[in-house]
């Protein structure tokens, strides 16, 4: 399986060990899910923004039910 060697600081590394304990996850495990979620977070915010453009439009018109009474 390919893998990766990934430098931090010291503190970097502090962080991301207290962070992986109060998963209950091991360190690798943890970055492992951490970029999983990122590469899944980046393809959601991109499909919500195409959607939110495609809609746009529609959205933006004027409905003449939510104009003020005279």
């Amino acid at each position: 399986m390919p893998a990766l060697t990934i430098e931090y600081t010291e503190h970097e590394l502090a962080a991301i060990r207290e962070a992986a304990a109060a998963d209950g996850k091991s360190v690798r495990a943890y970055i492992h899910d951490l970029s999983v979620r990122e590469q899944q977070r980046r393809a959601f915010v991109d499909h919500a923004v195409a959607f939110w453009k495609s809609d746009r439009t529609e959205s933006d018109a004027p409905r003449p039910e939510d104009a003020p009474a005279a």
